[in-house]
């Protein structure tokens, strides 16, 4: 079998705590390059880190923050300036074309409307149905977080290897659907023990980490209040660059 890598190229939460880059994980599997997440800085990031954009295949969204998918208009202008050939698929949760639509529009009038020199294709994926995006089969599970429209976690099958991500979410069971048997469970876990509406903290996860069935545990998207704890955690937790192999 054929290894498969995990580039945490983004693991800061929407405000850069701990001066993180927002969301953007970069998954390279045997068949398919593809995004977990797009969020606001992820052009630079990716750019900072040498990832060719025009390298990416797929983007998958968990759900429709700005820290989550609002780095998409920019990965869209930077492959209309720079010739970009290659189609792009961008699949998440219902909604995602519109509010993509909205933000090009927002950040650069009229952009939604030109015609790309590439093909973008948009999925919007039903809840608890595995859906084939490519060579890869994704599995959204509804989470619980408010964001306008359906929020998700994703279990992402490639190559023989399963990487689940939380997206952002309060601790719902469907983490525990989500995580199970997974080779990779990347997981939020926003603050260290303070209970916040939408959010998970690091003490409410480790009480259920048994529970949670997946061959390796990495903690993402923490806040300056996790970030002042990370001698105390029991579990690996990413960094900007990190490159894991799953």
């Amino acid at each position: 079998m054929s290894g498969v890598s995990v580039t945490f190229v983004g693991s800061g939460d929407a405000f850069g705590s701990g001066g993180r880059f927002q969301t953007c994980l970069l998954v390279d599997c045997p068949s398919a390059r593809f995004l977990l997440d797009c969020g606001a800085s992820s052009l630079i990031a990716l750019k900072k880190q040498r990832i060719a954009p025009a390298s990416i295949s797929t983007i998958l969204i968990t759900h429709l923050h700005g820290d989550h998918f609002g780095g998409i208009p920019f990965f869209i202008l930077d492959a209309q300036f720079s010739k970009r050939e290659r189609p792009l698929i961008i699949a998440g949760p219902p909604g995602l074309r519109d509010r993509v639509r909205a933000a090009m529009e927002t950040l650069f009038p009229k952009s939604s409307e030109t015609i790309q020199r590439f093909p973008i294709e948009y999925l919007e994926l039903p809840p608890e149905e595995t859906s084939v995006v490519g060579p890869l089969r994704v599995t959204p599970l509804p989470v619980i977080h408010f964001c306008g429209d359906p929020p998700y976690a994703l279990r992402v099958e490639c190559d023989g290897r399963i990487i689940a991500y939380s997206g952002d979410t309060e601790w719902t069971d469907n983490l525990l659907k989500t995580a199970s048997g997974a080779d990779l469970f990347i997981c939020e876990a926003y603050h260290f023990e303070k209970k916040v509406k939408f959010h998970l903290d690091y003490q409410t996860l480790a009480t259920r980490q048994a529970e949670l069935g997946c061959k390796r545990l990495v903690l993402t998207h923490m806040s300056e209040d996790l970030l002042g704890h990370l001698a105390e955690l029991a579990v690996e937790y990413a960094e900007d660059g990190l490159t894991i192999s799953v």
